[in-house]
């Protein structure tokens, strides 16, 4: 055997290595039928969205011909009248009771789940089932009570009530999310700061915050989700002050018929926040949902 091929051989026998690996037992791939499969239920989720956005660019008698006429005019007619319509207040509304909410709720539970995860109060067992179990009860069965409740305080048509009742609805799952993210929070880096002198406020958010970002990013956009778009109490507990935009869509359901056209911009317009956000922390969210997945 030459020089040369003695040293290409080692080369040689670790590519073929790799290559067994992959085939039998390493990263895994997909088929073309599953990758098609996979395709198709992306598109099959799409294909809603896309109509909406592309209806929002139609006129009513476009919109509203049967079968749907997708090469109709393209129009901006539509955003045209909904910001005649003011659309900004719901808009503000629904930011401002999202961004605080989901803050307060962040700021509530980060100590929380640094208590049942790193440093583990009593039972807390018990304590992660009691926050599970304050999502037993339906929504629809507490909005009387809460209605009265509200009421009696003077609070109707007020959006530091829907902030209230937002943050209270989000921190259980707040907690139980960030547990999970908290416990993978390696100790021995807790304890070296600790010994270092440093207090609870610097632990959290010079060390705990940092190390567990994806996960605060991924609870943050998910209680954002599920506050921006809550309807129930809103539409209940708000009349013209401090309306939100899901309630500003049903404005177009009226007795005279529906305006699919308008209805399709105006829930385009809302769902645009959202999509933002959750591209804009894409990267994070994955790793943040994936976090602790994996023993």
């Amino acid at each position: 055997m030459t020089t040369h091929a003695a040293v290409a051989a080692p080369g040689a026998r670790l590519k073929k290595a790799l290559r067994r690996r992959d085939d039998h037992g390493g990263t895994p791939r997909l088929s073309p039928l599953w990758t098609f499969v996979a395709w198709l239920a992306t598109l099959a989720f799409f294909a809603p969205v896309a109509w909406m956005v592309l209806t929002s660019f139609h006129q009513e008698a476009d919109a509203a011909t049967n079968p749907p006429s997708p090469l109709a005019p393209v129009t901006f007619d539509q955003y045209k009248l909904l910001f005649s319509r003011d659309i900004t207040p719901f808009l503000l509304n629904s930011t401002m009771a999202s961004v605080i909410s989901t803050l307060l709720v962040l700021v509530l539970a980060v100590p929380t789940a640094y208590a049942l995860s790193i440093k583990p109060v009593q039972k807390w067992t018990d304590v992660m089932f009691f926050f599970l179990s304050t999502k037993f009860l339906p929504a629809i069965a507490a909005l009387l009570p809460v209605y009265l409740i509200v009421k009696d305080a003077g609070m109707l048509d007020n959006v530091w009530t829907l902030i209230i009742l937002y943050t209270a609805m989000n921190l259980p799952i707040a907690v139980w999310m960030m547990r999970s993210f908290l416990a993978e929070v390696p100790k021995e880096i807790l304890e070296a700061a600790e010994v270092d002198g440093a207090g609870l406020p610097t632990v959290l958010l010079r060390i705990v915050a940092p190390v567990a970002m994806p996960g605060l990013a991924a609870t943050s956009l998910i209680c954002f989700i599920f506050s921006w778009n809550e309807f129930m109490f809103a539409v209940n507990l708000t009349a013209t002050n401090a309306s939100t935009a899901p309630v500003f869509l049903v404005g177009f359901i009226t007795s005279e018929g529906l305006f699919l056209a308008r209805l399709c911009a105006a829930a385009t317009l809302v769902s645009l926040p959202v999509l933002i956000a959750g591209f804009a922390a894409q990267d994070k969210l994955v790793r943040g949902l994936s976090l602790g997945a994996v023993k």
